[in-house]
């Protein structure tokens, strides 16, 4: 019996290719698992068709990724924090200061895609690394300015 797999098999094949395995195989295991399909020709169309829309979205993704990359790219981030003798911060700035950063220029990053390259104790400038997409990152620079605290009277 032929079928396309659906998933990799082991000693079998990989994702997507069409093999030949014994009839109790296929139709006892490998098909009520969901691993594999009936390789009829209209199945094999079907699967062609469906793995080149999902390249053609995934093409998509990426590119969309890119120019969000080239965005981010040009931004210079200014983070305030507090700052006690030396110039030295209260704490440190984290991955969730700077996702709330990005948003306030209107580009959602969350936190997790948010790698600070060295711990920022201290005014400066420093790089953090963003991945955009599994295959997209780039690098923004992030200043970091004073608290001005206002005194009331």
């Amino acid at each position: 019996m032929k079928i396309i797999l659906l998933q990799d098999v082991a000693n079998l094949g990989d994702e997507g290719q069409v093999v030949e395995v014994k009839n109790g195989y296929g139709r006892n295991f490998l098909i009520p698992n969901k691993l594999a399909l009936l390789a009829t020709p209209n199945a094999i169309r079907a699967w062609e068709e469906e793995r080149r829309q999902s390249a053609r979205k995934l093409a998509q993704k990426k590119g969309d990724a890119e120019n969000l990359a080239r965005e981010i790219e040009s931004l210079e981030l200014v983070v305030t924090a507090k700052v006690g003798k030396e110039e030295r911060i209260f704490g440190s700035v984290t991955p969730q200061d700077l996702a709330i950063a990005f948003a306030t220029h209107g580009v959602s990053i969350e936190r997790k895609n948010i790698q600070i390259d060295e711990d920022i104790r201290t005014l400066g400038v420093y790089t953090a690394t963003i991945r955009v997409h599994p295959e997209v990152t780039c690098k923004v620079k992030v200043r970091v300015d004073p608290e001005h605290l206002t005194v009331k009277s």
